[in-house]
C-alpha cells in the first residue's frame, strides 16, 4: 500500500454492478482513496452519475467502447488497486493485464482464476502484481490466515443454500425467474443470483479456492449454512479450526481486499452481535437438487480447459433462462451435455482458454 499522505488510486471495472456499487460506498467513507478510472457494461445513465460525483481520469461504457477499455482501466498509470467487478469470462483478460502491469487486483471476477487459474497465477509472478479476493468466502480464508504460519489443510466453504433449500427436487426444476432472483440473505446481480440457486457459484468458488490457497479438491469441502453468518472454516493439521464471521455484506471483503493486511475502522459496516444473529445452523449439499455444483466441481477436477468449459455453458445456459427460454431444470442438463461433448486439453495459453471458451458457448447455445 502506498504511504501516508498519499491518496491510492482505485480502477473500478463493473462500477455500476452490485459489487462496484459497494466499492463506491467504501470509498465514500474512506478518503485514503480516490477513484482514477470506471468502467460500466451498459448502464449509460449509473456510469454518469458516477463520473459526475468521483471525477475519474478515465471512464468508458464497455457496450460501446468494446471490452478493450477493461484494459485500459486495469492498467491506467494512476491506478494502484483494481477492482475487477466485472461478471463473466469477459474480465479474464483484465485480470492478466492488471497483474502483468504490477497491480494490485481486488478480485470479485471469479471466472478469472476458473478459466484460467494457471495463467493468472503465472502473470502475478511475472509482472509483481499481486491477487486479493473480494468474495466474502475466499476473503474470510485469508482473514483466518493472517499473520499465521501454519499451512491451511481443510477448508469449508458456506453456501446460503439460495432460495430452493428446501424445495423438493422436482420443484427446483420448474422454478420460475422470479423466485430464483428471490435470494433470501444476499442483494445481488441477476446472473449471480441464479448462479447461487443453482450452486454453480459455490461450485466456481471451490475451483477459485484451489487456485487461490494451493489446495487439491479433496481438501475444499461445501456445507450450506442458511444464516450466511460464517463465511469459511479453515481447518488445520492439529485440528484446529478458525471462521470469520459478520453479518451480509460485501462492504466489509471489499474494505479488506483495498487495504489489506491493515484494517482501516469503518462505521459504515454493521457489527456483529452473536445474540442478534441467533443460532447457525449447517446443513449438507442437496446434490440431486443442485446437480450443477458436482458439474463444476467435477470440471474443476478434470482441469484444463473443462472449467472453462463449464463456466461458458453455465454462462450460456443462465442468459437463456433469464431470457425465458429454458426451463430452470434445463440449466444443468445444458452444462452437463456440453462437458460431456468436449475433448479438455491444456488450459496453457490464453488461445486454448479462448478457443474452449468459445466452443462451449456455441455448443450450449445449440443445446439451449
Amino acid at each position: 500500500m502506498l504511504g501516508r499522505g498519499v491518496r491510492t488510486g482505485l480502477a473500478i471495472l463493473g462500477s455500476t454492478g452490485s459489487i462496484g456499487q459497494s466499492t463506491l460506498n467504501v470509498i465514500r467513507r474512506q478518503p485514503r482513496f480516490r477513484v482514477v478510472a470506471l468502467t460500466a457494461n451498459g448502464s449509460a445513465a449509473a456510469l454518469h452519475t458516477q463520473v459526475a460525483e468521483f471525477r475519474p481520469a478515465y471512464h468508458a461504457l464497455a457496450r460501446t467502447a468494446g471490452v478493450g477499455c477493461l484494459l485500459e482501466a486495469a492498467t491506467h498509470p494512476e491506478a494502484d488497486i483494481v477492482v475487477n467487478a466485472v461478471v463473466g469470462a469477459v474480465g479474464l483478460e483484465a485480470t492478466l493485464a492488471a497483474l502483468e502491469a504490477g497491480k494490485r487486483v481486488a478480485l470479485a471476477n471469479k471466472e478469472s482464476l476458473v478459466t484460467a487459474g494457471e495463467l493468472v497465477l503465472a502473470a502475478a509472478q511475472r509482472g509483481g502484481g499481486e491477487i486479493i479476493p473480494i468474495d466474502s468466502e475466499h476473503s474470510a480464508v485469508l482473514q483466518c490466515l493472517a499473520g499465521g504460519r501454519a499451512p491451511l489443510t481443510r477448508l469449508t466453504l458456506t453456501a446460503s443454500g439460495g432460495p430452493f433449500r428446501t424445495w423438493a427436487t422436482d420443484r427446483v426444476a420448474e422454478a420460475t425467474v422470479e423466485q430464483a432472483l428471490n435470494h433470501p440473505t444476499w442483494a445481488m446481480g441477476r446472473k449471480i443470483t441464479v448462479d447461487s440457486a443453482t450452486l454453480a457459484n459455490k461450485a466456481l468458488e471451490v475451483i477459485e479456492a484451489h487456485h487461490l490457497f494451493g489446495l487439491g479438491y479433496e481438501a475444499v469441502e461445501v456445507v450450506v449454512h442458511p444464516q450466511s453468518i460464517i463465511h469459511a472454516l479453515c481447518g488445520f493439521a492439529d485440528g484446529s479450526v478458525l471462521a470469520q464471521l459478520g453479518f451480509p455484506t460485501m462492504e466489509l471483503p471489499i474494505l479488506y481486499a483495498l487495504t489489506y493486511p491493515e484494517r482501516l475502522p469503518d462505521e459504515g459496516v454493521r457489527r456483529f452481535d452473536p445474540v442478534a444473529a441467533g443460532p447457525l445452523t449447517f446443513e449438507p449439499v442437496r446434490h440431486d437438487a443442485f446437480p450443477t455444483f458436482g458439474l463444476g466441481v467435477a470440471a474443476g477436477r478434470a482441469g484444463g480447459t473443462a472449467p472453462a468449459v463449464f463456466n461458458a455453458a453455465n454462462e450460456v445456459a443462465v442468459e437463456a433462462f433469464l431470457a425465458g427460454r429454458i426451463t430452470f431444470g434445463r440449466i444443468p442438463a445444458v452444462i452437463d451435455a456440453t462437458l460431456a461433448k468436449h475433448r479438455p486439453c491444456p488450459a496453457s495459453t490464453l488461445e486454448a482458454v479462448r478457443g474452449a471458451d468459445q466452443w462451449a458457448r456455441i455448443t450450449a447455445a445449440a443445446l439451449c
